[in-house]
């Protein structure tokens, strides 16, 4: 596919926005799975123990709580699929001791709730990103996107609960809590401000996708999914798309219908590669 001016500036913002968000949170590396593991930390407290489903809260958590938390990520690793998840004795400990959980909702992180429910915890306050978002997880139409934490909004508020969940655990350490979350939100409206400046080259143009994972994110920069739903389905999935729904696939970007590709490198085997 020929690369107008236009494509080559949507490509380049699409490619800073994902990797600006990336270094936000653990999502393209693992992040540490404990910070603040000592028996006190710096208010002299014991550290609040916080139990996340995936890394990318986790790192939020830890980034929030500091020197004040200690943290516990199930998936720690983004090549691992939450959906395969099989729970152990380690987290299921780790959960029964928990006095905050952060998952995702949605569909995405079901053994969360499954193992707390085991673990007897009715004590810990449970904070479900897709409940927080106010989205409809049930549309008329289409599927919801679990994939939460390339949403901004929702991020920011999670954000604010965290830190209001911390403060009441310890409210030694508010000033600090609320001093983090202050750093973290400045993060965030840095890349609204980016999403924001990318609308003005991307708004109306096309964007193809492997699988819904940067949705929000595109969506935010005005960019509009042609992908066909039984596509990007397909390779969430881990199935073959159909010959008919791969050519029509195909032929977004031999008809110029689309500036930008969005792929997960993550994905495993050749699928997406007729790109």
């Amino acid at each position: 596919m020929r690369r107008t001016p236009r494509l080559v500036s949507i490509t380049i913002a699409a490619t800073a926005l994902v990797a600006l968000s990336a270094s936000l949170a653990g999502c393209s590396a693992a992040a540490p799975t404990a910070a603040g593991s000592s028996a006190q930390t710096n208010s002299g407290a014991a550290p609040i123990q916080i139990v996340a489903s995936i890394n990318v809260y986790g790192d939020i958590a830890a980034q929030i709580g500091g020197s004040e938390v200690s943290v516990t990520s199930i998936i720690d690793d983004p090549d691992k699929d939450p959906h395969d998840y099989q729970a152990d004795a380690q987290n299921q400990l780790a959960l029964s001791k928990a006095q905050i959980v952060i998952e995702n909702g949605g569909g995405y992180d079901d053994f969360v709730g499954a193992m707390l429910s085991s673990a007897k915890n009715t004590e810990a306050t449970v904070l479900n990103a897709a409940d927080i978002s106010g989205f409809d997880q049930n549309p008329a139409s289409g599927e919801f996107n679990e994939h939460l934490w390339y949403d901004m909004p929702t991020v920011s508020k999670v954000v604010e609960q965290l830190s209001t969940a911390l403060t009441a655990a310890n409210p030694a350490s508010a000033a600090t809590f609320a001093a983090n979350a202050a750093s973290f939100q400045a993060k965030l409206t840095t890349i609204e401000a980016a999403e924001a400046a990318a609308k003005t080259v991307a708004a109306g143009a096309g964007a193809a996708i492997t699988e819904p994972v940067p949705l929000y994110m595109l969506t935010a920069m005005g960019l509009t999914n042609k992908t066909p739903d039984a596509f990007s389905k397909a390779i969430e999935d881990g199935t073959d798309a159909a010959p008919t729904v791969l050519a029509e696939t195909l032929s977004l970007f031999s008809s110029h219908a689309v500036a930008v590709l969005a792929y997960n490198s993550q994905t495993p085997g050749p699928r997406p590669t007729p790109f």
